[in-house]
């Protein structure tokens, strides 16, 4: 079953820490780039380097096939759309 939410930025941020986990698929869709991918790991914010929360990616596709790390945090103004599944559960977020 598909689940569709709207959340604001701060309540995409909260959801990310809370429900993703290494494993799941995990696709963003912000600016102009949509990146799909297995998550390799979530990385918490770090206030001496200023980085925000950020998700480690297996993308994956056709012809990108690489490991990335997302910012969040970098990507706020741009974010558009999550789609996030977990053991057979899909959930879409549009972040308003």
């Amino acid at each position: 079953m598909v689940k569709e939410v709207e959340m604001t930025f701060d309540e995409v941020v909260e959801y990310v820490r809370n429900k993703v986990y290494v494993g799941d698929v995990f696709e963003i869709s912000y600016n102009r780039i949509f990146a799909p991918g297995e998550v390799l790991g979530l990385t918490e914010e770090d206030e001496v380097t200023g980085e925000g929360l950020r998700v480690g990616l297996q993308l994956t596709g056709e012809i990108l096939n690489q490991a990335v790390e997302v910012d969040l945090h970098e990507i706020a103004d741009d974010l558009l759309e999550i789609r996030h599944i977990h053991d057979g559960d899909e959930i879409i977020i549009e972040v308003l």
